[in-house]
């Protein structure tokens, strides 16, 4: 059986991760227009939206992986809580998850590295939207694990036993984040970037992105709507 999973929920990558595919186009304004545009911007997900989504799952009986990103990065590298950021939306995900119509992961803090998540004039900036790099600090690593954990676990008042990181990039940093959290499973189409699976405990279970699971983005969702949602989910019955 197949396990839907959208990502970016509540990630400021969808916005200020701007990069193009073509050839001369990652100059300023290009990467945010078509045909130029490879990512963002887009917007995040509205209640209404997310009322229709989870009502569409829920008719073919579907649960599905919400991955949340705890916090919005700002333009300025300060960071706002989801739940502070968009408390309609978030408010919908925490009655759906009561509700038990979904599951709710952990898709890191803040998805970039903060301080160079904004765009760049005239290249990508795709390798700072993401979050978890081998060469960043151990103390990195921690603090992100532990503060996106309790944002999510207290506004959901659930443990969050999920983790799914942002761009499948991780790190044995990272895993040693996880061991004194609630997270027992990493969804990841590759290992640690820095490790193998001798760096990962028998308490966290890894599972392969690339078998079972229909990912995607928020993004496939603002673009194509449910009529693509509900396309897949046939295809995939």
């Amino acid at each position: 059986m197949t396990t839907f999973r959208i990502d970016d929920i509540g990630a400021s990558t969808k916005q200020f991760e701007q990069y193009s595919k073509v050839r001369g186009g990652n100059f300023w304004f290009l990467k945010k227009i078509w045909p130029f545009k490879a990512w963002g911007p887009y917007s995040e997900l509205t209640a209404d939206e997310w009322k229709k989504i989870i009502a569409l799952f829920s008719r073919y009986q579907i649960k599905p992986i919400i991955s949340i990103t705890a916090c919005w990065v700002e333009r300025n590298n300060t960071l706002t809580p989801f739940p502070q950021k968009f408390p309609a939306a978030a408010a919908i995900l925490k009655q759906s998850l009561r509700q038990n119509k979904i599951i709710v992961a952990n898709h890191g803090l803040t998805h970039c590295v903060v301080g160079k998540h904004l765009p760049l004039f005239n290249a990508s900036n795709r390798y700072f939207h993401r979050e978890f790099w081998p060469n960043l600090p151990q103390e990195l690593h921690t603090a992100h694990i532990q503060k996106s954990q309790t944002i999510l676990e207290n506004f959901f008042e659930s443990p969050i036993t999920i983790f799914v990181p942002p761009g499948n990039v991780w790190s044995i940093k990272t895993v040693a984040a996880l061991i004194s959290t609630n997270i027992k499973q990493v969804i990841s189409s590759r290992l640690p970037l820095d490790g193998s699976l001798s760096n990962i405990p028998p308490t966290i279970k890894l599972l392969n992105d690339n078998c079972g699971f229909f990912a995607f983005h928020d993004r496939e969702l603002k673009l194509y709507g449910s009529t693509w949602l509900k396309q897949k989910i046939k295809e995939n019955e």
